[in-house]
């Protein structure tokens, strides 16, 4: 069956990749499902039909979004001929940006009752207009540099990867994608994976080159939601982690006085240890501390979500900050929209391999759960518009 799409009008790829509407679970939060059958294999058409998703050149990042302000470019340079330097700059960066935010604040309250509030009043629009466009390309070229430390190049935009109709993305980079998860997360992701591409993990090399038509349209949605589910994934291991971390606890002081950690020192080192990536396949400190010789069962983090109700769902799968919210309209328009507007102009069917759209789907995942760190560790140093 293909995967092409057939009712869908033209329009705008802003409204159909918006990600402000959280996601709709069903009983176990998988997004959508495209169950491929009748497919062809077809042997490769060689290097000159795929997407090399590598840097062209020293001069440019080759991520499909280009950095509009002046901080991004100054960090795009950094990242490129001194990434050793990369994280201080982005946190002087920061510091910048919310001082300038808040001296344009300070200044337009100041003058709140002279003739020129409302000049300073617009200033201060302008100025915070100027910092979100700013603090969005920190948040996309620090996602970026969490790629680049995987060795996994961002897709480049899809215009420049399709070719006579069909879409092929190289190398595959499964196994580095795979590697940033918890053995816990890694089998969630896995069944998204199979969910919205029909591949099972132990699918064989020929199932994977397979071939399947699906609009530009519906692969840039599973993209989106793949983003939001990686994201959904990290704020859900948070709360999975202190939970355990708290019951443990409680647990300890029942037993002994051993333990010293208040809540919120939990709380603070549980978050701590997440925002700087240290959930390992053997699980972080935070999440398997306690006694020794507890007999309190843990539950897998796959059936605690399958716990949740409709509202713990969606506050989980909720973008935190509008800037979250433009980010991944901005990246998504720029990776599947027309080079010049990034808008679908033409909703073409394109011919791709269940591998290819594996790597979309990976990525994407990956994308969310860079985008839970990367906000947390902004809003900390500029603090973010709340999405209501």
């Amino acid at each position: 069956m293909d995967l092409a799409t057939t009712t869908l009008p033209s329009r705008s790829l802003y409204f159909y990749f918006s990600p402000k509407t959280t996601l709709t679970f069903s009983t176990k939060p998988t997004i959508v499902s495209l169950k491929p059958r009748g497919v062809s294999v077809i042997a490769s058409a060689g290097a000159s039909h795929h997407c090399e998703s590598s840097s062209s050149s020293n001069s440019s990042l080759n991520s499909p979004l280009e950095q509009r302000s002046q901080a991004g470019k100054f960090l795009s340079s950094v990242l490129q001929n001194h990434r050793q330097l990369f994280h201080v700059a982005v946190t002087e960066e920061l510091k910048l940006l919310a001082d300038d935010r808040n001296a344009a604040v300070s200044r337009m309250l100041l003058s709140s009752h002279s003739d020129e509030a409302s000049l300073h009043r617009r200033i201060a629009q302008l100025k915070e207009h100027e910092c979100q466009i700013a603090v969005q390309d920190v948040m996309y070229l620090s996602i970026f540099y969490k790629f680049s430390e995987i060795k996994v190049p961002l897709v480049p935009r899809l215009s420049r990867c399709i070719y006579n109709g069909r879409l092929e993305i190289w190398p595959s980079k499964d196994w580095e994608l795979e590697s940033i998860h918890s053995l816990e997360v890694l089998d969630m992701v896995k069944e998204h994976v199979t969910a919205v591409t029909g591949l099972r993990a132990d699918s064989s090399v020929t199932e994977n080159w397979a071939t399947t038509k699906i609009s530009r349209l519906m692969l840039g949605q599973v993209y989106v939601a793949s983003i939001l589910y990686g994201y959904f994934l990290k704020s859900a291991l948070l709360r999975h982690c202190l939970e355990r971390t708290i019951g443990l606890a409680n647990q300890d002081l029942h037993l002994s006085h051993r333990t010293s950690l208040h809540f919120q020192e939990l709380c603070s080192y549980g978050l701590e240890t997440l925002l700087f990536g240290r959930v390992s396949n053997r699980q972080s400190v935070s999440c398997s501390q306690g006694s020794s010789n507890s007999e309190m069962k843990l539950e897998p983090l796959k059936y605690y979500v399958m716990g949740f109700d409709p509202e713990t769902l969606q506050r989980c799968a909720k973008l935190k900050s509008k800037e979250a919210v433009n980010l991944i309209e901005s990246h998504s328009c720029a990776l599947f929209g027309d080079e010049k507007s990034c808008l679908i102009e033409n909703d073409e069917v394109i011919l791709t391999s269940f591998s290819s759209m594996k790597r979309l789907v990976l990525e994407a995942v990956a994308f969310g759960s860079f985008l839970w760190d990367t906000e947390e560790y902004v809003d900390n140093l500029y603090k973010l518009k709340e999405n209501n």
